[in-house]
């Protein structure tokens, strides 16, 4: 078994489309186990209820942003060990530092390839296989 069929994956976005497309790209990364959230409050409360190992988060979302989720993640002891990607389609150096301030592991940009997902995650993973 491989160590990305063993990591929970939450992911977190607003847009339809683009919950798909990392789920899909996760799929072909070889994750099993993928959780979808339309928001950040939904993120949190899938996240308080069943953590998962890793988060891979929109920014820009309705009622909890990203950087939302991220602190509440961070701020609960049964969730803050879990790794955060924050996905952003601003190149915006001020939310990169933010988020880095509040723990997230790494940025993905949007749009994503296959190969920048699976940098992002084996960077804090380490090797997937």
């Amino acid at each position: 078994m491989s160590i990305a069929e063993k990591i929970k994956v939450l992911v977190v976005d607003d847009q339809v489309t683009s919950r798909l497309l990392l789920s899909d790209a996760l799929t072909q990364l070889g994750f099993k186990q993928i959780t979808v959230a339309g928001d950040g409050e939904q993120g949190y409360k899938i996240m308080s209820q069943a953590p998962h190992h890793l988060v891979i988060s929109d920014f820009n979302m309705p009622k909890m942003d990203g950087l939302g989720l991220l602190e509440a993640v961070r701020s609960n002891p049964q969730t803050k060990k879990a790794a955060f990607i924050i996905l952003t389609a601003q190149g915006d150096r001020a939310l990169v530092q933010k988020a880095a301030q509040l723990g997230a592991n790494n940025v993905l940009a949007k749009p994503f390839t296959i190969e920048k997902m699976k940098a992002a995650i084996e960077a804090v993973f380490g090797s997937l296989k």
